[in-house]
């Protein structure tokens, strides 16, 4: 018997030494909640996402299959709930959720998911500087963390400004994105002073390319790396996540950055975007996601 005891304890040992995986996308749903738009019956004012839309939407995230979701562009937590409710009715549970309740209170900030979180922090009041005088990130920034068996995990779910502007001074909002990425990478590093050794990533939409100022303030301080920003492609080879239907344009706005830390634990050393099928139907956006191997 001593023997099976000994067996026992081996593959007990060799077991908990494969570690696990953590799977996370991020989602801009597109209006998902009440907002002016254009539909099969004409343009309409203060109108809901349509119903083909939100199955379609649901379809790309029960084929991700992510075990947790930072969305963009969520009307509020009614909404969250919602979704919820319906993925479950679907066969897919995402009991946790958090909405970071900011100035934007159309499109918020969002996170679902199946592992419970370890902490929530709502970062609502980031300001910067703005020619002259000083402005709030308008949508804030949302901090969860997980405890994993490799220690723990954060989350950085972030969503820039558009790059719609009523201000001659500021072509397409860029001036006001990159004060926003600033605020939200000081707010990084005083959580972790020393990225090499921190876990954590920043993603979500935004609104930017990954030679913008925006992305370059949310990587680097100085001589001092904060975060990698993780190569992403489709099926195909195609790196958009974006398209503008009314020019029918293609861009990628939406990225996946990995603190120095945590960067050894991404699988294949990048993100992947979803093209499968319901994609282009559900939004204006395609999922990003990342795989983490936590040993």
């Amino acid at each position: 018997m001593r023997w099976i005891r000994i067996v026992a304890l081996l593959a007990l040992t060799l077991t908990s030494g494969r570690g696990e995986t953590l799977t996370i996308a991020t989602y801009n749903v597109e209006n998902y909640g009440v907002a002016d738009r254009m539909t099969e019956n004409g343009y309409r004012k203060e109108y809901p996402k349509p119903e083909a839309q939100k199955e379609a939407l649901r379809k790309v995230i029960r084929a991700v299959d992510a075990d947790v979701w930072v969305l963009q562009e969520i009307g509020g937590a009614e909404y969250v709930r919602e979704l919820q409710r319906d993925l479950r009715r679907e066969g897919t549970d995402y009991p946790h959720a958090a909405v970071i309740e900011a100035a934007d209170e159309a499109r918020r900030v969002a996170v679902l998911s199946r592992r419970a979180f370890a902490d929530v922090v709502e970062h609502r009041d980031l300001e910067f500087r703005y020619f002259g005088g000083m402005e709030k990130v308008k949508r804030g920034l949302i901090e969860v963390r997980f405890a994993t068996a490799a220690g723990e995990v954060t989350l950085f779910g972030v969503h820039l400004k558009s790059r719609y502007t009523d201000r001659a001074d500021d072509p397409r909002s860029a001036i006001r994105r990159e004060g926003e990425a600033t605020a939200i990478r000081d707010a990084v590093l005083r959580r972790f002073p020393e990225p090499a050794k921190a876990r954590f990533l920043i993603v979500g939409d935004f609104n930017d390319d990954r030679a913008s100022r925006a992305l370059q303030r949310m990587r680097k301080r100085g001589e001092v790396t904060i975060a990698e920003l993780l190569p992403a492609q489709d099926s195909r080879g195609e790196a958009w996540t974006h398209v503008y239907r009314k020019e029918d344009s293609y861009t990628r706005v939406d990225h996946v950055l990995v603190s120095p830390g945590l960067a050894g634990a991404v699988r294949g050393e990048a993100a992947r975007i979803f093209d499968g099928d319901g994609v282009r139907d559900a939004s204006d956006h395609r999922p990003v996601v990342v795989t983490l191997e936590l040993e």
